[in-house]
């Protein structure tokens, strides 16, 4: 099966057309708000081939049906995601809602805080590789999802009006976050907002202050990174962030941010004393999944695992996420090459440089 997908000709000027429409001023802008190159959003838009996922994720950015809009032209296949996407995702955070499991607790409690005005503030604590990121995702994608892409029962409707939201991921491990125009202007290209000349912090509350109609959520992901190595975000810069969010946008934006300890402990240790970091009055703290959400994820496997096997994942992987990725992946593995041999060995040689997720 194909692995990558191009816009129809008939559907080129349209994808065009929409770039403007949902609030993307260019190109560049497009492609930071999906955290994709340059080049595969012009692809894109050229109707050249572009690999499925990213094909997918920019059609949902410009509020396009992709199914619709892909070429079905013989060597173009458009099978369904979940057909072509692996069962376990185990190296790279997820993005498709329907690879999303658990966290039914973190996720009621945290669109508890966005669904009602003024919008709240919140962080998401774990260990690395415990799923932060894959929630900061999945928060920003679950209330639109097609519902012809998510799972059987799937909970989509978290929020009354999801149409309305913003939603704007930063991930500071991207080297052009740590200048703080990049930042400052990729925030007001999300927003469908010219950017100011220059664009600084004064320019920058200027615009936005008051002028924020819609609820927006700002993700900030891998925040550790942007304390430890980006002078430019300085505290004046953090200080500006808290006056932003608290006093001039009528409680219309909120934060989430995603970090391995209390956002007020992350400060200090890195020598920085901005309010921002106590605007946060939730904690959700990420570990092991409830036994119901980890034995959903086993049963997702496009071939039955044997209830011994099931119990021997369970047991091993102690309900932690990425163990329990990577033991149903090499499970399926075997059953997939009718292989049965040593696949426990195997497996618990994969987890040995993730047990630390186990203290």
């Amino acid at each position: 099966m194909t692995r990558s997908l191009k816009v129809s000709p008939e559907y080129i000027q349209k994808v065009k057309s929409a770039l403007q429409a949902n609030g993307y001023p260019s190109q560049q802008s497009l492609a930071s708000g999906v955290g994709l190159a340059l080049s595969t959003v012009k692809n894109f838009l050229a109707g050249k081939p572009v690999e499925y996922l990213n094909f997918i994720e920019i059609s949902e950015k410009l509020g396009c049906d992709w199914q619709k809009i892909a070429d079905k032209q013989p060597g173009n296949g458009t099978s369904s995601t979940k057909n072509e996407t692996s069962p376990f995702i185990t190296g790279l955070p997820i993005i498709q809602p329907h690879q999303f499991f658990g966290r039914e607790k973190e996720l009621k409690r945290l669109f508890n805080l966005l669904k009602r005005h003024p919008l709240q503030n919140a962080a998401i604590i774990g260990k690395r590789r415990i799923g932060k990121t894959s929630l900061l995702h999945y928060l920003k994608s679950i209330t639109t999802a097609p519902i012809e892409q998510l799972r059987p029962n799937q909970k989509s409707d978290w929020l009354q009006n999801p149409e309305i939201y913003k939603w704007i991921f930063v991930d500071f491990q991207d080297s052009r976050m740590a200048s703080r125009e990049n930042f400052l202007g990729y925030i007001l290209e999300s927003l469908g907002m010219q950017l100011p000349n220059p664009c600084n912090l004064d320019n920058f509350m200027d615009l936005l202050s008051g002028n924020l109609r819609n609820p927006t959520v700002i993700l900030l992901d891998e925040i550790g990174v942007g304390l430890q190595r980006c002078p430019q975000l300085d505290d004046e810069f953090w200080e500006t962030l808290r006056s932003l969010a608290t006093n001039q946008t009528d409680g219309n934006l909120a934060f989430i941010l995603a970090t391995h300890e209390s956002p007020i402990d992350l400060a200090r240790s890195n020598g920085h004393s901005s309010p921002f970091f106590n605007i946060f009055g939730y904690t959700a703290t990420l570990g092991s999944f409830k036994e119901q959400e980890a034995q959903e994820l086993i049963a997702s496997s496009p071939i039955p695992f044997p209830e011994d096997d099931v119990e021997w994942i369970i047991q091993q992987s102690q309900h932690i996420p990425l163990l329990l990725q990577i033991l149903c992946r090499e499970k399926l593995f075997t059953l997939e090459d009718r292989d049965d041999n040593n696949w426990r060995e195997e497996a618990m040689e994969q987890i040995q440089p993730f047990m630390h997720l186990l203290d």
